[in-house]
């Protein structure tokens, strides 16, 4: 365990006192550039999959596997500040499926600091919640950064800069982005293997929804899902730029997701250095064709690639880590995007 050797520190403070302490602030932006082409500019990316039964796992220790898989050399963590991003939706107590795992997220931080980190950071800015250290201790999440002593940056309210919107999409020509970003080497999205009322799936490019700020967009975000969910999701892919994807599918949820949908075991992690290449192979799992899901679509050839044959599979091949999410078809956006339903 991260940091255990001190806690006398902390004693006399309450988990809410510290993570607030812990809350940072900042200015923002990695950089921003239009993106453009086709999946041949991107030649072949990898993805890795490895099976994981349950949280008790050596959660670490396959990360680091991937890192391997996926050529992460240390020299490329060395020193860095890395800003992990997992789904933080609701606060609901003992309700696994609906956000990243605790367990992942620690196995994150162990894996990047193994690996030479300066600073490991978790940052989320709740969608649903403006009390968003009421979801991070419901979550159980709090309990571990405490424990660990992780610093938590509330994306919500942190300080932030106007940026160029990079995409284009909507018609928003600048976005509002949190400082954390661009004081952070590497930004990592740690999202929950779901499905989704709105996109049909939910995964490291939605994900990015919560690096937006509330105060600035609103709960849920409101302002964003005016513009076209689909074209949100590449203009906040665009111009964020994150690095890395390592996607919690141990416990994912099928159905009415992100929120009211039922539990699913697919029991793997999916890893990769491009995000549409990381949910093509997610949803391929989840038994979803991908060039059914619009904003998977809207980014390939543009932000990577979502074709299997464009795609290096390491770890676990789709076929033998398949298993088929429920899909909802009184909802629109998951309706007919099964791989077995017909063109």
């Amino acid at each position: 365990m991260i940091g255990r050797g001190k806690k006398n520190i902390l004693e006399g403070w309450t988990r809410r006192d510290f993570l607030r302490g812990m809350i940072q602030g900042g200015i923002a932006l990695t950089g921003s550039s239009w993106l453009s082409g086709c999946e041949k500019r991107f030649g072949y990316v990898d993805t890795f999959v490895t099976k994981l039964r349950d949280y008790e796992a050596d959660i670490s220790s396959a990360i680091l596997s991937g890192f391997r898989e996926l050529k992460v050399d240390r020299a490329e963590i060395k020193g860095k500040r890395i800003l992990l991003k997992p789904n933080l939706i609701e606060p609901h107590s003992g309700a696994g499926h609906i956000n990243t795992h605790p367990m992942v997220v620690r196995g994150a931080v162990e894996a990047f600091l193994r690996f030479g980190a300066s600073e490991v950071t978790v940052a989320e800015g709740p969608g649903h919640s403006r009390d968003s250290l009421l979801v991070l201790d419901e979550s159980g999440l709090g309990e571990v950064l405490l424990e660990d002593r992780i610093p938590f940056v509330d994306l919500n309210y942190e300080s932030a800069i106007t940026v160029p919107n990079a995409g284009r999409y909507m018609r928003l020509r600048e976005l509002v982005l949190p400082a954390i970003l661009r004081q952070s080497d590497w930004i990592v999205s740690m999202p929950k293997m779901k499905t989704h009322h709105w996109a049909g799936v939910t995964l490291s490019m939605k994900n990015l929804f919560g690096v937006m700020p509330g105060a600035y967009y609103g709960w849920p975000k409101n302002v964003l899902h005016w513009e076209g969910i689909e074209n949100c999701i590449f203009d906040i892919h665009a111009t964020v730029r994150p690095h890395f994807s390592i996607m919690d599918g141990i416990v994912g949820m099928e159905g009415d997701g992100p929120i009211l949908g039922a539990p699913h075991h697919a029991g793997v992690l999916v890893m990769g250095r491009n995000l549409p290449a990381v949910d093509a192979t997610s949803a391929r799992i989840m038994g979803i064709d991908p060039a059914k899901v619009k904003h998977l679509t809207l980014a390939s050839g543009r932000l990577g690639p979502i074709r299997e044959s464009s795609i290096l599979q390491r770890g676990e091949k789709i076929e033998a880590v398949r298993s088929d999410f429920a899909l909802e078809e009184k909802i629109h956006a998951q309706k007919g995007i099964g791989l077995s339903e017909s063109p």
